[in-house]
């Protein structure tokens, strides 16, 4: 067993053998163009790809130091751990953040533990929602709450549009409803530059075929948007990879929220993703069980438990201690950081 860079000319095996977005080739190129260096790897068995993974590496400012991100990856076993641990001295990182998209076992816990991992702030959450996209479009509706289901017939009767648009307004219109959507709910987000260069990487092009195909397919984004009085008022980023579509981004205007344009995004959305041969719909974060009514994300987890979704649990956030020295001081500095975020009314996402 041999683990080693992947070459450029492999990378389409690459992505068949990851299994999320961001462990993607495509992803792996987008963040390269935000300026952060990106490490992927292969595992190899006689020359043959059977696991593959990236890092992203951040350099800690005003310092020589950088921490490692090793995101939705598998589950490390002792052979990746080592090639993790060999990056993060050689690229000088206190820690490089595990966040594997694992669903969770207690016996995982103890693993990653024995091999110089602890427990670390996350920054994707430990649970989802995804909805089984190979139910019957009947099947799917009745496993929806009735209200979401009222909501869903009341846009379609307000006469509520919903379309793939991929076109350069349309994205624009995208910008604009983030901007009013973070302004108004008051959480953290992505810059326009993040975003600018997330689309003009990952976009579908027109012209481009989208191949469903069964031994994988690359990366690609789509902009779904919502149209009322010939306004748009709802805009949804999808991501289609591997047979699984993703919900990452989205943006309303708080106009004409009697239309309840969202609800029936979200069941346009499951369809398209039917129609492109996904099994699977993932809603791209969720609160645990028993949430609190008092959180501020609690309308939206309600509101994507209300389509039937099923809630799952990931192992969590773990930090692979690099230099235990210095490890303590900067988890001193960052929980003193998202304090005084949380001081500013600033939620993460």
């Amino acid at each position: 067993m041999l683990i080693r860079e992947v070459l450029e000319s492999e990378k389409e095996k690459f992505d068949q053998v990851v299994n999320h977005p961001l462990q993607s080739w495509a992803w792996g190129e987008f963040r390269q163009k935000t300026g952060i260096k990106v490490i992927r790897l292969g595992k190899f068995d006689d020359q043959k790809l059977i696991a593959g993974y990236q890092v992203t590496i951040h350099r800690l400012p005003f310092s020589s130091y950088s921490v490692g991100y090793f995101p939705k990856g598998p589950l490390p076993d002792k052979l990746i751990i080592d090639s993790l641990k060999k990056i993060g001295r050689a690229e000088n990182c206190l820690f490089i953040k595990l966040e594997p998209n694992v669903v969770y076992h207690p016996q995982t816990d103890k693993f990653l533990i024995d091999n110089g991992c602890r427990l670390g702030r996350p920054l994707f959450t430990k649970y989802t929602f995804q909805i089984d996209l190979t139910q019957t479009e009947e099947q799917l509706l009745a496993k929806m709450k009735e209200k979401t289901r009222y909501n869903i017939r009341l846009a379609q009767k307000y006469g509520v549009k919903i379309e793939e648009n991929n076109t350069s307004g349309a994205f624009e219109e995208y910008l604009r409803l983030t901007r009013e959507t973070t302004k108004r709910q008051k959480f953290y987000a992505h810059g326009e530059r993040y975003h600018r260069l997330m689309w003009e990487t990952l976009r579908l092009r027109s012209g481009q075929a989208l191949q469903d195909k069964p031994s994988g397919q690359a990366l690609t984004a789509h902009l779904l948007t919502a149209t009322f009085k010939k306004k748009i008022i709802v805009t949804w980023i999808l991501f289609n990879f591997n047979s699984v579509v993703y919900y990452p981004y989205g943006a309303s205007s708080l106009e004409y929220r009697e239309a309840m344009a969202s609800n029936l995004m979200m069941w346009e959305a499951m369809k398209w993703g039917k129609a492109h041969g996904a099994k699977m719909f993932d809603l791209w974060g969720a609160l645990g069980p028993n949430p609190d009514p008092k959180d501020a994300w609690f309308g939206f987890h309600r509101f994507k438990e209300g389509y039937g979704a099923n809630l799952v649990e990931f192992i969590g956030s773990y930090d692979l201690i690099i230099n235990p020295y210095f490890y303590p001081f900067y988890t001193l500095a960052d929980n003193l950081r998202w304090r005084y975020l949380k001081l500013r009314s600033y939620i993460p996402i």
